[in-house]
């Protein structure tokens, strides 16, 4: 399998954690997809990462997508609970630490690709808000639970993991360990795995 990569996406951060926790072998693909000529835009209409390239040269994309699939292809360290409402509460907290990362790389979008006097003060605004909602439904959902669902790392933990750490990377003055002592508690639990260390972003 080849991983068509950015190594600052938080959406590939989140497949590969699920890689590395599942023990599976693959090639990593460093692309930009906002550079023409890029490998993304051949394998993914969408024009976005990550994208999954299997043996077949069949490609998979959204991190969903493909963290689904891998989850399907080794016994070890399974990441979703089979189908019932305990699978149903991982996608639900996945889908909440999805958002999260929509909303911070929206953000640096308008920040970083739009010259200032284009960009637009309402939108950043509206994305704090939404990530703010989100941390503070998280962190009363999580409460002192060890993990997000149940007892045992799963998806959950790694989606929220993966969303924390790109709010560190992206948007370190937003300070969201302040407010959130239980996800502040669970960030440092995941920060220690070596799945964690080894897929941390480089520096800005």
């Amino acid at each position: 399998m080849r991983l068509i990569a950015s190594l600052s996406s938080p959406y590939v951060r989140k497949v590969r954690i699920v890689l590395a926790e599942k023990k599976l072998d693959y090639e990593l693909v460093l692309d930009d997809p906002w550079a023409a000529g890029g490998q993304t835009a051949v394998h993914n209409p969408l024009g976005k990462i990550p994208c999954l390239i299997l043996d077949e040269n069949e490609a998979l994309f959204d991190s969903r997508v493909i963290v689904e699939y891998l989850d399907t292809l080794s016994p070890v360290g399974r990441l979703i609970p089979p189908p019932g409402r305990e699978r149903i509460v991982t996608k639900h907290w996945e889908a909440t630490a999805d958002g999260i990362m929509d909303a911070a790389t929206s953000i640096v979008q308008e920040t970083r690709r739009r010259p200032a006097e284009q960009q637009s003060t309402a939108w950043i605004e509206r994305q704090t808000g939404k990530i703010h909602a989100a941390l503070d439904y998280m962190d009363s959902l999580l409460g002192e639970q060890p993990y997000c669902v149940g007892v045992n790392l799963c998806l959950a933990d790694i989606a929220v993991g993966a969303a924390l750490g790109y709010l560190d990377f992206r948007n370190p003055n937003l300070d969201w360990r302040a407010q959130h002592a239980n996800l502040a508690r669970l960030a440092e639990k995941l920060d220690d795995r070596p799945s964690f260390l080894s897929t941390r972003p480089p520096a800005n």
